[in-house]
C-alpha cells in the first residue's frame, strides 16, 4: 500500500512560510506484527505525508526481513518502528554495530516484559508468580484440549521474544505443566476474551506498552529478579543451536524500545532521516495509540492522523520548528 499526499512543509529546511517537499522524500516503512509497532508505523508515516509532504509505502515483515531490508539500502524497507533491546540485540549487532549498515534512534521508550493473567483468575486461585503456573491444579484449569498442559502464548512467529520465553518456560520448570504456543497477536487477544467469558484460566506473554492493560483486567506475574549470570540467551539468527545454548531463569531487565532506519536514506531521503533522528514517543502514548487500534478496532492511519493533529507542538520539535 503506498500512501501519497501533497502538502507543504519540510524538516528543517521550512520556514514559517513553509516550502513544498522535494519529490525524493520516500520512504518504506517496516510494520511488524504487534499493535504498538503498528501504530509507531502510522504516526511516522503521517509525519512524513502530512508535515514533510513526502510518499509512504508500508510494509509487513518479521525483524529479520525488515532488518536485512535496511542493510541492503535499496529502499525495499527504510525503518523498524519498533525495535526492543536487548531483545533484537542479535539484528543490532550484525547491522548496526558490525555492518554500520543501520541507526539506531539515541531516544528510547522504556518497555517491560513478562507473563500475565487475569486479575479474577489470579485471585480466584492465588496465582501471584510465574512459579504458580506449574501447579498441577492451576495447569489442569488453563488446559482447554485436554492434553495434560495448560496453554500459555509466548509470542508470535519471528518474534524475538517468544524464543527468550520458550527457553524461560523450559528453564522455569514448567514444561511438564506448560505447553508454549505461538501464534499472532490477535489469537492471544481472542482467547483472552474467551477465557473471561467461559471463566477458564489463561496465560499469556505481556508487556508495556500495550494495549491490553485498557482491554482487560490483568496482572503481570512477578518471576526471579533480573540476573545477567541467569540470562543468556543465544537466537536463532546467531546459532542453529540456539536453544539447547541458551539459558534464561530470570525475569527480563526494563527494555529500551526505539526506531531504526537504514543509513541509505540519509543520502536518498534528508529530511526524512533527519526528523527520524529526532522522532520520541513514551510508554503511553504507544499504549494509547494500540489500545485504540486494538480495542476500538479503529484504523492505524485515522488513529495517527488524529494523533499528530493534536500533538502538532511536539511533531514541530521533531521537524526542528
Amino acid at each position: 500500500m503506498k500512501t501519497t499526499l501533497k502538502s507543504f512543509g519540510l524538516a528543517t529546511a521550512v520556514s514559517v512560510l513553509a516550502l513544498p517537499a522535494l519529490a525524493s522524500e520516500k520512504v518504506s516503512i517496516g510494520v511488524p506484527s504487534w499493535t504498538g509497532a503498528q501504530a509507531i508505523a502510522h504516526v511516522l508515516g503521517e509525519v512524513v505525508t502530512s508535515r514533510i509532504g513526502g510518499e509512504v509505502e508500508y510494509v509487513p515483515g518479521n525483524n529479520a526481513t525488515i532488518f536485512q531490508a535496511m542493510d541492503q539500502g535499496r529502499g525495499d524497507i527504510d525503518v523498524h518502528p519498533d525495535v526492543w533491546l536487548p531483545n533484537q540485540e542479535s539484528f543490532t549487532n550484525k547491522y548496526v554495530d558490525e555492518a554500520g549498515t543501520v541507526t539506531l534512534s539515541s531516544n528510547p521508550y522504556q518497555g517491560n516484559q513478562g507473563f500475565c493473567v487475569t486479575q479474577d483468575f489470579a485471585a480466584a486461585h492465588d496465582i501471584t508468580d510465574i512459579a504458580d503456573l506449574g501447579r498441577p491444579d492451576v495447569a489442569a484449569l488453563m488446559d482447554s484440549d485436554g492434553n495434560g498442559r495448560g496453554e500459555m502464548w509466548i509470542g508470535a512467529p519471528g518474534w524475538a521474544s517468544a524464543n527468550v520465553n520458550e527457553v524461560k518456560v523450559r528453564d522455569y520448570g514448567l514444561l511438564d505443566f506448560i505447553e508454549p504456543i505461538r501464534a499472532e497477536e490477535a489469537v492471544k487477544t481472542a482467547r483472552i476474551k474467551d477465557s473471561i467469558a467461559k471463566g477458564e484460566g489463561y496465560a499469556f506473554y505481556c508487556y508495556e506498552p500495550h494495549a491490553v492493560w485498557f482491554m482487560f483486567d490483568v496482572t503481570m506475574l512477578t518471576e526471579p529478579t533480573f540476573d545477567p549470570a541467569k540470562y543468556v540467551m543465544v537466537q536463532p539468527s546467531d546459532d542453529a543451536d540456539w536453544y539447547e545454548k541458551s539459558m534464561v531463569a530470570t525475569k527480563d531487565a526494563l527494555k529500551d524500545v526505539q526506531i531504526a532506519w537504514s543509513n541509505s536514506l540519509v543520502d536518498r531521503s534528508p529530511a526524512i532521516a533527519e526528523f527520524f533522528a529526532n522522532f520520541q514517543l513514551n510508554a503511553e502514548d504507544v499504549s494509547q495509540l494500540a489500545y485504540q487500534i486494538s480495542a476500538q478496532g479503529r484504523d492505524p492511519a485515522e488513529v495517527a492522523a488524529e494523533w499528530v493533529n493534536a500533538n502538532s507542538d511536539r511533531v514541530d520539535g521533531w521537524l526542528g520548528l
